[in-house]
C-alpha cells in the first residue's frame, strides 16, 4: 500500500481549491490535510497540519508565496513545496526557487503531471517543466561573469547529478550506484556546495547550464 501524501492547499481563489481539492482527492494516496488563501495562513498551516507537500500560488493577497517561503525556511519548517502558479517571469520563478521550491509548474499543466509533481517532490526530488528550466537556465547565465566557475565535480558526483535531475531520491540513487544512502547524501552535499546552489533543482539547473549533464 502507497504511502499516504498529505497536502496543503494554498490559493486565494475558493474555486481554485476547490478544483484541485476535486482532483487530488481522486488519487488514493494523497490526503488533503489544510487550506490557505495567504501567506500568512500558509505559515500557520504549516506549523499546524505539517503537511508533506505544499502546493503553493505566488499571488496571494497580505504576503505572496516567495515570501512565505523565505519565512518557512527562517523558522525551520520541513515540507516541500511546489509552485503552482500562472507567472512565469524570470523573477518569479528564480525568486521562487531560491526560497526553496523544489517543483514550479505552471497553472494548466495536465493533472497527470501535477500528480507526478507531487509524488517525484514528496520523494525528494526536484521538478520543473521545460519552460520554468529554460527560463532559469537563462536568468542563471544572464547572471554570471566569465570569472565565475564552479569547482570540479568527481565522477561520481557527476554520476549522482545525473540521477538527480531524473527526481530521484537518496534511496533510489543508493540502489542504482549500489552505494549507501548515506555516502548519497555525502556526494548531494559535495554536489549543493561546489554548485553554490541552495537547493537540489537549483544544483541540477546549474549544472544543465555548465554543460555538466544533459536534459
Amino acid at each position: 500500500m502507497a504511502e499516504t501524501i498529505r497536502i496543503l492547499l494554498a490559493d486565494d481563489h475558493p474555486v481554485v481549491r476547490d478544483g484541485l481539492s476535486a482532483i487530488l482527492s481522486t488519487q488514493p494516496d494523497f490526503e488533503i490535510v489544510g487550506e490557505a488563501s495567504n501567506g500568512h495562513e500558509v505559515i500557520e498551516q504549516v506549523q499546524a497540519q505539517r503537511p508533506d507537500v505544499l502546493l503553493l500560488d505566488l499571488e496571494m493577497p497580505e504576503l505572496d508565496g516567495v515570501e512565505a517561503l523565505r519565512r518557512l525556511n527562517a523558522i525551520g519548517a520541513r515540507v516541500r513545496t511546489i509552485v503552482f502558479t500562472a507567472f512565469d517571469t524570470d523573477e518569479r520563478i528564480l525568486g521562487a526557487v531560491q526560497a526553496g521550491a523544489q517543483g514550479y509548474l505552471l497553472k494548466g499543466a495536465p493533472r497527470e503531471q501535477l500528480f507526478e509533481a507531487i509524488r517525484v517532490v514528496h520523494g525528494g526530488g526536484s521538478l520543473l517543466q521545460p519552460v520554468v528550466t529554460s527560463k532559469l537556465l537563462r536568468r542563471i547565465s544572464e547572471a554570471q561573469t566569465p570569472a565565475q566557475t564552479v569547482d570540479p565535480l568527481t565522477p561520481r558526483e557527476i554520476e549522482v547529478l545525473r540521477l538527480m535531475a531524473r527526481g530521484l531520491q537518496n534511496k533510489e540513487i543508493a540502489h542504482d550506484l549500489v552505494i549507501s544512502e548515506r555516502t548519497v547524501k555525502f556526494h548531494v552535499s559535495s554536489i549543493l556546495q561546489k554548485l553554490n546552489a541552495g537547493n537540489r533543482t537549483e544544483a541540477v539547473t546549474t549544472a544543465l547550464q555548465q554543460g555538466l549533464i544533459e536534459r
